[in-house]
């Protein structure tokens, strides 16, 4: 089997990876709502990978595959799977602690190292860019999720916006899926593209592959829910089913917000940010204090500690190579 071969494989490999972080994360909070059954979600989000793309564009995954770093050739390949290692590697570690670790953050500080240790020229522009919109969307999701949730409080009891709980929640979650094709799946796009000899200015990915990352991406998330939905579904704020909605509606904003200006944002990060801000508004009570400041420290240690050892991984797997 060929390096291209093996490339490919890795690169399907990190779609089951991603459906188990990130799929799952997004289906936890949809099913504290009734009105979804789990296997209509599965497919909905499966479904935003495969076809978001192709209607919005690839921008998040032109920027990982070759604006934060230009990798260059078969020592570029070689690179970037350095990275996207590292960063499953990272992410598997804080999550055996059940931290819904993000792993998009991961993956672009693995990929920053990967360029340092590989010698390839970084745009430390556009680095700081995508961390800034890293650090901002959580704390867009929590305001955001405290003024919907405060817009909410005003409107009478009985009202259709309280009665037609279920109808929000099914418009709300599409919208989830449809940014999470616009942003954060597409990291599995960027690998991919490069995997298979792509990875140019502009990402394209033939429907036959999307198809296949869509597939693999639903598995992963079947497979990951237990773990994730135990953390992110309730372990940060005990959430109603209207608190559910504004945490999706929320969230969804951010993640499709970011999108329209290429920067990757992790959909985790959004939730959770979106969670926290329905509950300091129903009371500072509601929120699991030590589950978000546990949560908050994964991310904080999760960049650097990708960052260092995707650095080292590539010095070594790229040494000597031409």
């Amino acid at each position: 089997m060929g390096l291209r071969e093996l490339l490919v494989l890795g690169a399907l490999g990190f779609a089951v990876v991603s459906g188990a972080n990130d799929g799952a994360a997004v289906l936890a909070t949809g099913l504290r709502v009734r009105g979804i059954p789990p296997w209509v979600g599965v497919l909905a989000i499966a479904a935003g990978v495969a076809v978001v793309p192709l209607v919005l564009g690839t921008s998040v995954a032109s920027t990982l595959a070759n604006r934060l770093v230009a990798f260059d050739g078969n020592r570029g390949q070689v690179a970037l799977f350095a990275a996207v290692g590292t960063a499953v590697a990272v992410t598997t570690v804080l999550a055996r602690w059940g931290l819904p670790t993000s792993l998009t953050l991961a993956l672009v500080g693995a990929i920053t190292g990967a360029g340092l240790g590989g010698g390839f020229e970084v745009s430390w522009t556009t680095v700081a860019f995508v961390l800034l919109m890293g650090v901002v969307a959580p704390i867009v999701g929590v305001v955001s999720g405290s003024l919907l949730t405060i817009a909410l409080a005003a409107v009478p009891l009985g009202s259709p916006v309280h009665t037609r709980t279920t109808r929000w929640h099914r418009g709300a979650f599409s919208l989830q899926c449809v940014a999470y094709g616009a942003n954060d799946g597409q990291k599995m796009l960027a690998v991919l593209a490069v995997a298979l000899g792509g990875g140019g200015q502009r990402v394209d990915i033939a429907v036959p592959w999307l198809l296949a990352l869509a597939g693999l991406f639903a598995v992963g998330t079947v497979v990951g829910l237990p773990r994730v939905a135990e953390t992110l579904g309730g372990g940060l704020v005990a959430l109603q089913p209207p608190a559910a909605v504004v945490t999706e509606l929320s969230s969804a904003g951010v993640v499709l917000a970011t999108s329209l200006v290429g920067a990757p944002v992790s959909m985790t990060q959004a939730i959770s940010g979106a969670m926290v801000g329905t509950g300091i508004t129903r009371g500072r009570g509601r929120i699991r204090w030590q589950e978000a400041a546990a949560v908050a420290g994964a991310w904080v240690v999760t960049l650097p500690a990708a960052l260092a050892v995707a650095m080292l991984t590539t010095a070594i797997a790229t040494r000597g190579s031409a």
